[in-house]
C-alpha cells in the first residue's frame, strides 16, 4: 500500500471488523493513547462499527490538552510583556488560560505570532536582536526533537535573545499512571505510531510485563487502527501481554537514533504536571543545565505562577479515560468550541472536540444547529 486512500478501503475494513468480531468472545476495554487516533476513530465511526464486546477508551495523548493551566498562564504572562515576540503553533492560541487566551493577548497589543516550525522563531530572533523571542514548546516525544534542535542551534549560533517555554511530556509514564489508578479499566493500549518513530518500542516491554497489558503500535488511518485492534484482541483472548509493531512502514524498533541523541543532549527528565491529571513523576522534559539559559520560565521569572483548574471542566477525567466527553454536564452547553472551558474542546486532537465536531451522541439543540 502506497497511498492513504488504500488505508481507508471499506472492503478491507469490513474484513478486519469480521475478524475482530469472530475473535472477541469477552468484553475488552482498549485505550488509544493518541488524540490523532481518537479523531480518526470518531470521524470514521470505528467505535460504532466494532462489536459490543470492544470498548475504545480515549487516552491522554493530545499534547495541547495535557498542557497544564499554569503553563498556559505563564505563556500569557510572557506574551503580554513589552519587547517580547511570542511564537506558537496555531492550535495553542485558543486554549483558555485562567481568564484569557493568546488570541486575547494579541488583540490587546501583544506580539503573538503563529509559526510553522520552532526554527521560524529562531530566525525571528536573529532578525530582531533587540526583542526577546519565545517559542511555546509543548507536546510529546514527537515534537520534542525539533524544539531540541532549535535550542541547540541557538546555542551554537550565539542567538541569546531566543528562549523556549517548555511543556514536553512523555507517553510511557502516562501509561503507568493510568494503570496504577484505582479506577483504571484499561486492559490494553494502542500506542501512538509517531511517538514511536522517534523513540522506538524499547520503552514498552517493561510496561507490558509489569501491568500485564498488550501494547500495539499503530498508525492513524482506519485500517491501521482496525489492524491494531485486531492484534490487541488476539493477545487479550490468548492471555498474552506483548509489544507488537503494527506500523512497520514508519516505526523501527530503535526509533530515530539522531533524534534521541539530540533529546538526550538538550533535555533532562523531570516531573511534569498534566492538565486535569496532576503531577506524574519523571513524565516530562526540561532543558538540561548546558541549555538552561534558554529556559523562558527562568528568564522571565514565571516559575512561581500557579493557578487552579476549572471546577466545571471534567477534561482531566476525559484524558484519563474515566468518562466520555458527553458525560460531562458542561459538554455542548457551557463548553463549546467557540467558548471552551478546557483544551479538550478546542484542540484539533481533543476528544471533546471530536465528539462535538462529528456529532457523536445527541447534542443539545443549540449545538445541533451550530
Amino acid at each position: 500500500m502506497k497511498y492513504l486512500d488504500e488505508f481507508s478501503n471499506p472492503e478491507l475494513a469490513k474484513r478486519l471488523l469480521d475478524r475482530i468480531r469472530a475473535t472477541a468472545t469477552r468484553r475488552w476495554a482498549i485505550m488509544e493513547v493518541c488524540g490523532g487516533q481518537t479523531h480518526s476513530i470518531i470521524r470514521h465511526g470505528i467505535d460504532q462499527l466494532l462489536p459490543d464486546t470492544i470498548e475504545m477508551i480515549h487516552g491522554p495523548g493530545c499534547p495541547v490538552c495535557v498542557t497544564p493551566l499554569e503553563v498556559i498562564d505563564k505563556a500569557l504572562e510572557i506574551a503580554s510583556r513589552p519587547g517580547v515576540i511570542f511564537c506558537s503553533f496555531g492550535d495553542m492560541l485558543r486554549v483558555p488560560g485562567s481568564e484569557r487566551d493568546l488570541f486575547r493577548v494579541k488583540s490587546e497589543g501583544g506580539d503573538v505570532r503563529v509559526v510553522y516550525s520552532p526554527l521560524d522563531a529562531l530566525e525571528l530572533a536573529r532578525a530582531n536582536p533587540d526583542r526577546e523571542v519565545v517559542f511555546f514548546g509543548i507536546g510529546f516525544e514527537t515534537t520534542a526533537p525539533a524544539n531540541a534542535m532549535t535550542v541547540y542551534q541557538a546555542e551554537r549560533l550565539g542567538i541569546r535573545n531566543f528562549s523556549l517555554l517548555v511543556s514536553h511530556v512523555l507517553v510511557p509514564p502516562a501509561i503507568a499512571a493510568i494503570m496504577e489508578s484505582p479506577s483504571c479499566r484499561v486492559q490494553a493500549f494502542l500506542a501512538a505510531g509517531h511517538v514511536c518513530t522517534v523513540m522506538g518500542t524499547a520503552e514498552y516491554p517493561p510496561l507490558t510485563e509489569k501491568y500485564r497489558v498488550p501494547i500495539v503500535v499503530t498508525g492513524f488511518e482506519p485500517l491501521d487502527i482496525l489492524e491494531g485492534i485486531r492484534r490487541t484482541v488476539i493477545q487479550l483472548e490468548a492471555g498474552r501481554h506483548e509489544v507488537e509493531n503494527a506500523y512497520r512502514r514508519a516505526v523501527a524498533e530503535g526509533g530515530n537514533p539522531a533524534a534521541k541523541t539530540m533529546l538526550e543532549d538538550v533535555f533532562d527528565i523531570t516531573d511534569r504536571a498534566w492538565r486535569g491529571i496532576g503531577v506524574i513523576p519523571r513524565s516530562g522534559w526540561r532543558l538540561s543545565e548546558r541549555y538552561r539559559e534558554f529556559d523562558a520560565e527562568q528568564r522571565f521569572s514565571v516559575g512561581d505562577l500557579h493557578t487552579a483548574e476549572s471546577s466545571i471542566c471534567r477534561s482531566g477525567e476525559v484524558l484519563q479515560g474515566l468518562i466520555k466527553p458527553h458525560e460531562c454536564a458542561a459538554f455542548g452547553k457551557q463548553c463549546t468550541p467557540r467558548n471552551p472551558l478546557g483544551a479538550t474542546m478546542v484542540s484539533s486532537e481533543g476528544a471533546c472536540a471530536a465528539y462535538y465536531l462529528y456529532r457523536r451522541l445527541e447534542l443539545p439543540s443549540e449545538a445541533a444547529h451550530a
